[in-house]
């Protein structure tokens, strides 16, 4: 009886240590850094890429994208390059009306090499609306260690 109880307890113990590693994989796993958000500049087709070094990434301003203010030193008006991340560039594609604009990352996980990127989802604005065509994009940070060969957004409240 006792070695069986020793045995039950061993079980259980290992069973609470694999719970508490894979949560804390999980929750690691979770944490996107959102880095530089637009509402214009993006391009009409939903797509990234994944930006190389620093010198891309401040080449933005200079290729369309608004990243810097016009006059000020680039260096100065974003945030820093993460070097232990992968950093992507996304572009939500056209719209005629409304905001589209992503200023938070809820949570990122992959899957079948596909980034799921999870949102907060757009408040509808009732009535009429102006018609304004808008290309938002936004840049951010994954972990080095993800693959993934497309990126998928995911709309939550």
């Amino acid at each position: 009886m006792k070695s069986l109880l020793i045995a039950f307890t061993a079980i259980l113990m290992s069973c609470a240590s694999t719970t508490t590693s894979q949560q804390k994989l999980s929750d690691m796993q979770q944490k996107a850094e959102l880095l530089v958000t637009q509402s214009q500049g993006g391009t009409e087709q939903p797509g990234f890429r994944i930006l190389k070094d620093e010198k891309e990434y401040l080449a933005l301003s200079k290729s369309g994208f608004q990243l810097v203010e016009e006059g000020k030193d680039p260096a100065s008006n974003y945030p820093k390059f993460p070097k232990d991340k992968k950093v992507v560039v996304y572009n939500l594609g056209g719209f005629r009306s409304g905001s589209h604009t992503i200023n938070e990352i809820k949570g990122v996980s992959v899957k079948n090499n596909v980034l799921y990127v999870e949102v907060p989802a757009g408040e509808p604005s009732g009535g009429m609306e102006i018609q304004v065509l808008s290309n938002p994009w936004f840049v951010f940070a994954v972990p080095a260690d993800y693959q993934f060969t497309s990126v998928e957004l995911k709309y939550s409240k």
